[in-house]
């Protein structure tokens, strides 16, 4: 078979002429021939195949840039980069799904009456953080009150300042006039804030670019815990026995275990498990997770840096939950297990009981 003209190869490969003239502009499907009188293109039928592939990875939405890639790749290699795309892909999504989800909840709320419940609830808390057995200095921030539940985990030069001043800037939130229709903008505006106080820390520090903080912060809204999440301090919630992490790590490693880049296995062991992906830093602003849980009587709640989790194990942690223990003998427990271990990193926790007011 000869060469095809654009006609014929448009409608082979089911792009459109306008497609592949753009596509050739761009690099990533060069014709066979051009006809040097006419300016025609002509394609070897050949090229069939890395047509329909460009078409499908359009059809997906994958990146013009990140076609081009792919089309360089022999198969396996392209099906992993394809695979970590759409695995990237459901993550946003998943991300928009719980915006979503808080948007309803928050919208269907919005008059004040709506949140009585016939039986009030009240939450017990308490706050801990300990230096560990290993490092000089406490680069942590915990802290409980009334209506707020917060952990910082600071990193870089200025990470204990860090962390001290993102949980200052959200501590307003305990005072301010929030209800739940001015519950989204409210967290927004807290961790705009956050943002802007770390960026004060890190200006001062002689490498301000690798000064920041996590941030794991639960709003009480007296039947709701509204949640704000950067980086890989995390929040759990044990509901009827069971342990429930809430939080998505924002780290390099979990971006390639969400990818399918990496095994659990894997990701366990990885020297890089501790590189974020997203922080609060003197450097660009972040978006941070937002999600609205509904309480129940009997939920416990515990935030946490990675002091605490990366050493001990998750059944362990729901045990002290689970155990009759008041919020600060739990809290103390968690750290002491953590030192036990042989306290490697700093660790901190804060952790709340939701009962039925008294």
């Amino acid at each position: 078979m000869g060469l095809l003209t654009i006609g014929a190869f448009a409608k082979a490969s089911r792009l459109s002429p306008k497609a592949l003239r753009l596509y050739d502009e761009l690099g990533l499907l060069t014709p066979a021939r051009v006809d040097p009188a006419t300016g025609y293109r002509l394609y070897d039928p050949e090229q069939l195949e890395q047509a329909r592939l460009v078409a499908w990875l359009r059809r997906l939405g994958v990146p013009l840039a990140r076609i081009r890639q792919i089309r360089t790749m022999d198969p396996p290699e392209a099906a992993r980069e394809v695979r970590a795309f759409w695995a990237r892909f459901e993550a946003d999504i998943a991300a928009r799904r719980d915006l979503a989800a808080f948007l309803i909840d928050h919208l269907s709320r919005k008059d004040a009456e709506m949140t009585l419940t016939a039986n009030p609830l009240e939450i017990h808390y308490a706050a801990l953080t300990d230096t560990g057995l290993v490092r000089e200095t406490n680069q942590d921030t915990a802290y409980a009150g009334s209506r707020l539940l917060a952990v910082a985990d600071g990193f870089g030069g200025g990470g204990e300042q860090a962390s001290a001043a993102a949980i200052d800037a959200v501590k307003r939130l305990e005072t301010n006039g929030i209800t739940t229709g001015n519950l989204l903008n409210a967290l927004e505006d807290a961790v705009r804030q956050a943002q802007q106080a770390v960026h004060g820390v890190a200006a001062v520090d002689p490498v301000p670019e690798e000064v920041g903080t996590t941030l794991t912060a639960m709003l009480w809204t007296g039947t709701q815990l509204a949640l704000v999440h950067i980086g890989d301090t995390r929040a759990y919630l044990l509901r009827d026995g069971q342990l429930l992490q809430i939080t998505h790590d924002h780290t390099a490693v979990q971006t390639m275990l969400d990818e399918g880049r990496l095994t659990k296995e894997e990701a366990a062991s990885h020297p890089q498990r501790a590189l974020l992906a997203k922080a609060l830093t003197g450097a660009t602003e972040v978006t941070p997770d937002v999600r609205l849980h509904d309480a129940r009587p009997g939920d416990r709640y515990l935030l946490c840096s990675d002091g605490l989790f990366e050493v001990v194990p998750v059944e362990t942690l729901r045990e002290v939950l689970a155990a009759d223990f008041a919020p600060e003998q739990a809290a103390r427990e968690l750290v002491d297990q953590a030192n036990r271990r042989g306290g490697p990193d700093n660790v901190s926790c804060v952790v709340a009981h939701v009962d039925e007011a008294r």
